[in-house]
C-alpha cells in the first residue's frame, strides 16, 4: 500500500519530471518539436540550442515551475499556513535572485504583479489580473495543505493566488489541480471521483477573487474530457487537445488540457508527462502540472528511478525531504 509521504513524494516528483521533460520542447508547436528531436521526446534532453527561454540547459534540469513550487512549499512549511504576504516576499526575492525582471524566465501576470509589489502596491491589489497559468503550476503544495477538503482547499488557493493571480479564473483552475492533488494523496484514485470534486472546486473558486473574463474552465473540460475518452490513441488526443483547446498559457486552456491527459493516461505519470512533453505550447508547465496531479494519485513507485536519481543529481531538490516535512504537518489523521 502506498504511504502518505509516498504520495507527496511522488506528487512533487510528477512536478518536477513534468518540468524538466518538458522544458526542451517548452514553446514550441507539435510539428517543431517532431523536427526538432526526431519525433516524440521520452526521456530528459537538453534545451535544443538557441531555444528562445531555455538555451544553454542541461537534460534533467528544472525551470520556474517547480522552483516556484518548493518555494511555497518552503513558505508553508516554515509559516504553517498559506500565507499571502510571505509568498509575495518569497516571490519577489526568487525573481531578483535570477534576474526574471530582464528576462523571459517569469509568466506574464508573476512580472506584471511582482513588478507592482515591487513599487509598492499592496498585495490585495498587484495580482488582480492575473488569469495565466501559474498560480496552477506551483499550486501542489497547497493542494497538499488543503488534505482534500472543498473549501479549505480553495480558501488557500485564493490566499496563494493573492499576490499574483487574483482573480476567479486563476483561482478556480489552480483550485481543481489542488483538489486532485489533495484527494489523491488522500488515497482517492477514482478518477470520476477525482474529476468530480475538481469540477465542485471550479465552481467555489470561481466565486473568489477578481471576476475577471475567460472561457468557461467546467465547458472546456467536457471538452477535454470528451477528446480523451473518443480517441483512439495518444496521438490524436495530443492533436484535439491542441487544436481545439490550446496549449498557451491562459488558465482556461491548461488546465482543461491537463484534465484530458490526465483521462486518457488514467492516472499514470510517464504517460501523461510524455504526452505533455510532446503537445507543444507551454510544454514544461501542462507537463508539470498533470505530473503533480499523477504523482499525487500514483506515488512515487510509479517512477523512473533514473528520473528521480536524475532530478536530484542535476538539481539537488531534496524532493524526499520536502515529502516528509508535508507529511509530518498536523491534520493527516
Amino acid at each position: 500500500m502506498t504511504s502518505l509521504k509516498e504520495r507527496i513524494h511522488g506528487c512533487l516528483a510528477g512536478v518536477a519530471a513534468g518540468d524538466a521533460m518538458g522544458m526542451p520542447t517548452s514553446l514550441m508547436s507539435p510539428g517543431s518539436i517532431r523536427e526538432t528531436f526526431g519525433g516524440d521526446v521520452e526521456d530528459f534532453l537538453p534545451a535544443p540550442e538557441g531555444h528562445v527561454i531555455h538555451d544553454g540547459m542541461v537534460a534533467g534540469q528544472i525551470t520556474d515551475d517547480t522552483q516556484q513550487t518548493l518555494l511555497l512549499a518552503d513558505s508553508i512549511i516554515e509559516r504553517g499556513i498559506v500565507d499571502p504576504r510571505d509568498i509575495a516576499d518569497r516571490l519577489l526575492k526568487w525573481a531578483e535572485d535570477i534576474g526574471a525582471f530582464d528576462s523571459m524566465l517569469m509568466g506574464p501576470s508573476s512580472l506584471r504583479a511582482l513588478h507592482s509589489i515591487r513599487s509598492g502596491a499592496p498585495i490585495e491589489q498587484s495580482g488582480v489580473a492575473g488569469d495565466t497559468n501559474g498560480a496552477t503550476m506551483r499550486i501542489a503544495p497547497v493542494g497538499i495543505y488543503g488534505k482534500g477538503d472543498l473549501e479549505k482547499t480553495v480558501d488557500a488557493v485564493a490566499a496563494a493566488c493573492m499576490p499574483t493571480h487574483y482573480t476567479n479564473i486563476a483561482i478556480a483552475g489552480a483550485s481543481a489541480v489542488a483538489m486532485i492533488i489533495g484527494r489523491g494523496i488522500r488515497g482517492v484514485d477514482d478518477l470520476d471521483e477525482l474529476l468530480g470534486c475538481a469540477m465542485q472546486a471550479v465552481d467555489l473558486g470561481m466565486t473568489k477573487g477578481n471576476t475577471w473574463f475567460g472561457a468557461s474552465i467546467k465547458s472546456r473540460t467536457a471538452l477535454a474530457l470528451e477528446i480523451a475518452g473518443r480517441s483512439r490513441n495518444e496521438s490524436e488526443v495530443r492533436t484535439s487537445l491542441y487544436e481545439a483547446i490550446g496549449a498557451g498559457v491562459a488558465t482556461t486552456e491548461t488546465v482543461p488540457v491537463c484534465l484530458g491527459m490526465l483521462r486518457f493516461a488514467n492516472g499514470r505519470p510517464v504517460d501523461a508527462i510524455r504526452m505533455a512533453a510532446n503537445l507543444g505550447g507551454d510544454c514544461d508547465t501542462t507537463a508539470s502540472i498533470v505530473g503533480g496531479m499523477c504523482g499525487a494519485i500514483a506515488g512515487i513507485g510509479a517512477f523512473p528511478s533514473q528520473w528521480i536519481d536524475t532530478l536530484e543529481e542535476v538539481n539537488g531538490l531534496h524532493l524526499e525531504r520536502y515529502a516528509s516535512q508535508l507529511a509530518q504537518m498536523p491534520g493527516w489523521g
